[in-house]
C-alpha cells in the first residue's frame, strides 16, 4: 500500500460523496450531524483529493469517502464502542476505537474524537486546547491533541465550511458543501 494511498484512506476516513450514499439512519432523532464536500490530503510529499460525507450521532458513525471520479476509498462504521473500517477491496478491520483501527490498518491514528468537534468550531472535552478567536469572538484556529486546525470560512450560522488541518507531516483541507445539523 503507497503512502499516498494510506494517507488519503486516513483521512478519507472522514467521508461519503455524491456518489456514495448513507445508509439509512437507524434513528434520525438521535443524528447531530450530517455533512457533505470535498477532501484534500497531503502525506510527507504526496497528495489526493476526493469526496466525501460523515453522519454523526452520539452513540454512532458512519463516514465515506469516494475518489474524486466517483470510485469508493473507504467506509468507517462506529456503532457503540464497535469500529468497522471497510476498504476498497471489501476487506473488513474492527477494533473498539477509530484511532486505534485506523492505525492498525493504515499506518498512523487519526483522532476522529476531535474531528467531531472541531468541524463544528468547537474544542473537544476533557483535552487541553490553544485557542485563537477574532475580535467578534469567532474560533479562527485551535491546536489540541497536536492538532493545528485553522477555520478559513464559515456560513452565517456559525458552522466551518474551509478549514485545515495539520499533524507532523499530514495536512487536510475540508471543505463543506452540505451541512445538517440538529438543533437542540
Amino acid at each position: 500500500m503507497t503512502l499516498l494511498f494510506r494517507a488519503f484512506t486516513v483521512l478519507a476516513v472522514v467521508a461519503v460523496s455524491a456518489c456514495a450514499e448513507l445508509q439509512p439512519a437507524r434513528s434520525p432523532d438521535t443524528i447531530e450531524f450530517e455533512l457533505a464536500g470535498r477532501i484534500a490530503t497531503r502525506y510527507r510529499d504526496e497528495a489526493a483529493s476526493g469526496n466525501v460525507a460523515w453522519r454523526h450521532a452520539r452513540d454512532s458513525d458512519e463516514l465515506l469517502i469516494t475518489s474524486p471520479v466517483g470510485s469508493s476509498v473507504a467506509r468507517v462504521v462506529r456503532t457503540g464502542s464497535e469500529v468497522v473500517l471497510t476498504t476498497s477491496d471489501q476487506r473488513e478491520h474492527r477494533a473498539n476505537d477509530a484511532e486505534t483501527l485506523t492505525e492498525q490498518v493504515l499506518g498512523f491514528r487519526l483522532p476522529l474524537a476531535g474531528l467531531t468537534d472541531w468541524v463544528r468550531a468547537r474544542t473537544r472535552e476533557g483535552s487541553q486546547a490553544a485557542v485563537v478567536r477574532s475580535q467578534d469572538g469567532r474560533l479562527q484556529s485551535l491546536e489540541q491533541d497536536g492538532w493545528r486546525v485553522e477555520y478559513q470560512e464559515f456560513r452565517e450560522d456559525g458552522l466551518p465550511v474551509r478549514m485545515k488541518l495539520n499533524y507532523p507531516g499530514i495536512e487536510l483541507r475540508l471543505a463543506i458543501h452540505e451541512w445538517t445539523i440538529a438543533r437542540q
